[in-house]
């Protein structure tokens, strides 16, 4: 274990966080309502329920950062995609550009993984309802109240597949108090219209009350396309919508019934492929004769259901049935030829329902219950591939996992002021890939294929099997695992936390989504294992001057999961058998005067193989993909002055990585093959943001500019050489945009 890393670095923390400050100087008392909407969420304590119940931020002895919806505003954050400008070490990525999003905390993401069918290392959850599908994380950000991102294994509480971590995203519920709403409207640059509004009405006062939500974008492509006739990459379609009823039949019984509804019909990201084709290309330009729509359907039901037995024992139930698909034509070669057309489709169905009893007493507070989920991914995807004649290959299969936990986590007063934490989860889970076929065929691209052989069941070389219609391949897995934690936490009389933890982390074994050339490479992978230890410290100064979190942590992680792509091209899921990761995250709020805030955080890590070989090659040292150094984010708030009734503010805001692979190889080359691994990388970049807005209680007027100097940035990377292809798969991010927005509020 790399302790002398971590003490140094949590001394760091130390030094950097309980310097002495000025006292803060008291809140205006002729502040408008919006101005102390503004104050409660940046002053007064934060309440999140990272440790499923109710708790002020400064009080959970994890690392947590809590974003509430002005905040999510003022820094121009409006999709998930976007969350990684505001969270230390959370690296967000994908080769389909907002669509399914790759989280990475810490170091821990799905890696190269890039099939619909592997479940995210971080969990996604929507009010506490986990979201199987990563499909679904590329979500609107609307009518929300927070969003909580925990970093760290919480193999405990949240249990299923969260090895790096979790994001809940927790909308916002009526109140059951009167009628409030707003209607917002936007414009910004590439001809993009938004628009978003949420009404809410109380049938009966403190008994019954419904909130409507809605989210609509539309715009063009960001990414200029120079093919005659050509579609631009990257364009915005995208319309939501959510219904909340949240009823109170009585004092000791609460239900809150929440439906949601959404689509995608925007162009694919841009593609820098083929390389002849770049020439006289700018870098938000291609040259792709068929760029094609991510097309995205995502809904769901759930019932929370809450009842107090007495002042001290609750039990929750949550239920939730959510479905949805994907209809994703990518143009992978960045050029006007047909080298590499894929067509990614897929289903999704999944259930959950968790029965949950919170007990708070006698110097006890503990949460523990029961966890069943069910979901079901079935795929059929096609590979367009420079063939003799035109043609490619066909994949279908079906997948179906269960999850079935116990678990349990007890906070106990052991002394004044200090706590142990002692938790447990005992996870069942079976996963079952069946009606799986495959085969080659020939035809062109958009065109009926013709099946000319069974590629699977076939356990050798594409195109030597006979094909079959009704040959069928099937393999089933299940894991048990037990995970928990561990910690002890002291609270000083000055309200400072500090804490020491142990908690594991698991994420099931996986199925290779990726097989389709042969059944050869088509198995089960083992599950991955991560032993995370922390120390942290949280707490103010100088009054409320200054708030801080700081922690620092050692991962002894087993089996990552990753995709290997080999000459053929062939797809083959494997484990990284053991690596490491530390690091040190500091986050900090600034208040010296009245009317201005500053935010700051910075995530120091180092990630590294300590034991990986892939096509041939020893890859032991080399960092984990997705895993830069360095991540720092730096902005201000600031009510420059009081004008026509309202306030004028300025909040622009920066965030800086330093330099991250895309892929396990980092800058090497595997033995005999093609590959140039050096290009799938992105150098340290720092991205500009910017809002400007005048408020009264009513009306909000807001200018914005995201990536205000238009950096030009790769946010992901494939290798596609070492398959065999004369190109590397690489993504830009977003140019600069910018606009404005009124906000009617009543």
């Amino acid at each position: 274990m790399a302790s002398k890393p971590m003490t140094c670095a949590f001394a760091l923390a130390l030094s950097c966080t309980v310097s002495p400050m000025a006292l803060a100087q008291e809140a205006s008392a002729t502040q408008t309502a919006s101005q102390a909407a503004k104050t409660h969420e940046t002053n007064a304590d934060i309440v999140v329920t990272a440790q499923r119940r109710e708790q002020s931020l400064l009080d959970v002895p994890l690392a947590v950062t809590a974003l509430g919806s002005d905040s999510l505003a003022q820094r121009g954050i409006t999709n998930s995609a976007q969350l990684g400008d505001a969270v230390p070490n959370l690296q967000i990525n994908s080769p389909y550009g907002n669509t399914q999003p790759n989280f990475s905390l810490r170091g821990i993401g799905v890696a190269n993984e890039y099939n619909s069918n592997q479940a995210s290392p971080v969990g996604v959850y929507l009010d506490d309802v986990y979201l199987a599908p990563r499909t679904s994380h590329g979500m609107g950000l609307f009518d929300l109240d927070r969003i909580e991102v925990l970093r760290g294994p919480q193999g405990t509480l949240f249990g299923r597949n969260t090895t790096g971590g979790a994001i809940n995203f927790i909308t916002k519920k009526p109140d059951l108090s009167g009628t409030n709403g707003y209607l917002q409207a936007g414009y910004a640059n590439f001809d993009t219209f938004t628009a978003q509004g949420a009404a809410e009405a109380t049938v009966s006062e403190d008994k019954l009350g419904l909130r409507v939500a809605v989210n609509y974008a539309k715009g063009d492509g960001q990414v200029k396309n120079v093919f005659p006739g050509g579609r631009d990459a990257m364009s915005t379609d995208t319309l939501q919508g959510r219904v909340s009823m949240r009823a109170m039949p009585s004092e000791a019984l609460a239900i809150t019934l929440r439906a949601y509804a959404g689509r995608d019909r925007g162009t694919q990201a841009a593609v820098h492929g083929l390389g002849p084709f770049r020439t006289g290309l700018g870098f938000f330009e291609i040259n792709e004769n068929r760029v094609g729509t991510n097309r995205t359907d995502a809904w769901g039901f759930s019932a929370n259901v809450a009842l107090e037995l007495s002042d001290t024992l609750s039990l929750t139930s949550i239920t939730s049935y959510d479905g949805g698909s994907q209809n994703l034509q990518q143009a992978a070669d960045g050029s006007p030829l047909d080298i590499l057309d894929i067509n990614w489709r897929s289903q999704y169905r999944q259930f959950s329902e968790e029965l949950r009893a919170n007990y708070s007493g006698n110097g006890v507070n503990f949460v523990g219950g029961l966890f069943y989920g069910w979901d079901r991914n079935i795929t059929d995807n096609t590979f367009n591939l420079p063939l003799p004649p035109a043609g490619g290959f066909f994949q279908h299969y079906r997948q179906v996992r269960n999850s079935y936990a116990v678990f349990g986590q007890a906070d106990i007063d052991v002394a004044d002021k200090l706590v142990l934490t002692l938790g447990a989860r005992y996870t069942h889970d079976t996963s079952r890939y069946d009606d799986a076929y495959a085969y080659l065929f020939v035809g062109e691209v958009g065109a009926a294929p013709f099946p000319i052989a069974t590629t699977v069941p076939c356990t050798g070389v594409a195109g030597t099997c006979a094909y079959d219609p009704a040959a069928r391949f099937a393999l089933s897995d299940k894991n048990n695992a037990l995970t928990g934690r561990v910690a002890l936490s002291y609270t000083f009389d000055s309200g400072t936390l500090v804490y020491a933890s142990y908690n594991r982390g698991y994420r099931a074994g996986a199925v290779n989504g990726g097989g389709y050339t042969s059944s050869a490479g088509i198995g089960y992978i083992k599950p991955e294992r991560v032993n995370a230890y922390e120390l942290g410290i949280k707490g103010r100064a100088g009054g409320r001057l200054l708030t801080y979190a700081a922690s620092a942590f050692y991962y002894d992680y087993t089996n990552q999961q990753l995709q290997d792509t080999r000459a053929g091209p062939v797809s083959f899921l494997v484990n990284a058998p053991k690596s490491e990761v530390y690091g040190l995250e500091l986050e900090t709020t600034l208040r010296p005067v009245d009317g201005f805030r500053l935010d700051a955080s910075v995530g120091l890590l180092h990630s590294k193989y300590k034991r990986l070989t892939l096509q041939g090659a020893d890859l032991s040292g080399n960092s984990l993909p997705f895993a830069p150094r360095m991540t720092a984010q730096v902005g201000f708030e600031w009510d420059m002055l009081q004008v026509g009734g309202g306030t004028l503010s300025f909040a622009p805001n920066m965030a800086y990585s330093s330099r991250q692979y895309f892929s396990p190889f980092n800058a090497e080359n595997a033995p005999g093959t093609a590959q140039v691994n050096s290009e799938l990388q992105q150098g340290a970049n720092a991205k500009v943001n910017a809002t400007l807005s005048w408020s009264t209680d009513v009306i909000t007027l807001r200018a914005f500019a995201n990536n205000l100097f238009n950096r030009k940035t790769f946010g992901y990377g494939l290798d596609l050489r070492g398959a065999g292809f004369p190109y590397n798969f690489l993504v830009p991010s977003a140019p600069r945009t910018y606009g404005a927005s009124i906000r009617y509020s009543f």
